[in-house]
């Protein structure tokens, strides 16, 4: 069972708002009491771009995990919630229109002043500083006797930023192939080759060495030249990875919200 000082003491533990599905919708901002039971009512999550912006989510049905808060609603609908400037102050009005988006009972009620921020985890009424009841409400665009006769306008601006993420990795690896060669190379072989010459002065005298008739033998070797292949690793290069940094451009589209002020007085309308 989650009790209400659990809600308060998150308000500085750094930690996150987390949807019925269990997805994270952003981290803890305020927490808002009410002005006249003490007890938590709102809190403020950080959402959008860089945490810029701040949804309200009500803590009706909503418990605590560790450091965590969990609420009954979705991630979308949180962050469809109706833009509060989270002053450390809920008017009625504005009070009003959360529970009517949330569509919870409890709106509409007159003359009750709720949403004071709270931090820390002492919840006694003597240290909950009730000042945000008398604060001026001059500048905000809500009517009554307090307000100036200035409107505030504001927009939603876009910030665009980058962070670098892993998009994936690259390694070098060696492996095997097998090839075929094919080269020519020159062979020589002999072969045999009869010579007659005839009877002469210069070969009489070896004609004649020998009986007149025999039976002789006379022989030669031959020779030939055979391929020999022989194979000889040898380093041919060296390779490594190396990165560069590529820029381009990328577009980015997204809707942002504007109030606009119009003024209207005898039948016209003038922007």
């Amino acid at each position: 069972m989650t009790h209400h000082e659990d809600f308060i003491a998150l308000s500085n533990a750094g930690g996150n708002v987390i949807d019925s599905e269990g997805a994270k919708i952003g981290s803890i901002g305020q927490v808002y009491v009410d002005d006249d039971t003490s007890r938590p009512s709102w809190v403020t999550v950080k959402t959008g771009l860089f945490g810029t912006s701040e949804s309200f989510v009500p803590l009706e049905g909503a418990r605590t995990d560790g450091s965590d808060i969990v609420v009954p609603y979705t991630k979308d609908k949180v962050k469809d919630a109706p833009r509060v400037e989270p002053d450390g102050h809920l008017e009625i009005e504005e009070e009003d229109r959360l529970y009517s988006y949330y569509e919870l009972a409890g709106g509409n009620r007159g003359g009750v002043d709720t949403g004071r921020t709270y931090s820390g985890t002492d919840t006694t009424d003597a240290n909950i500083d009730r000042r945000d009841t008398d604060r001026s409400t001059v500048g905000h665009d809500t009517s009554g006797p307090t307000t100036d006769d200035a409107m505030t306008r504001s927009e939603e601006q876009l910030n665009v930023g980058t962070r670098k993420e892993e998009t994936g990795r690259a390694r070098l690896r060696k492996y095997i192939t097998t090839e075929n060669v094919t080269t020519t190379v020159p062979v020589q072989r002999e072969e045999v080759r009869i010579e007659r010459e005839p009877i002469n002065d210069s070969n009489f005298g070896d004609a004649m060495d020998g009986p007149e008739l025999s039976e002789e033998e006379h022989e030669v070797t031959l020779h030939e030249e055979r391929p020999v292949v022989e194979k000889e690793t040898v380093p041919v290069e060296r390779v490594r990875l190396d990165k560069d940094t590529v820029t381009e451009e990328h577009t980015v589209n997204e809707e942002v919200r504007k109030e606009n002020i119009d003024v209207d007085g005898d039948g016209t309308s003038r922007r």
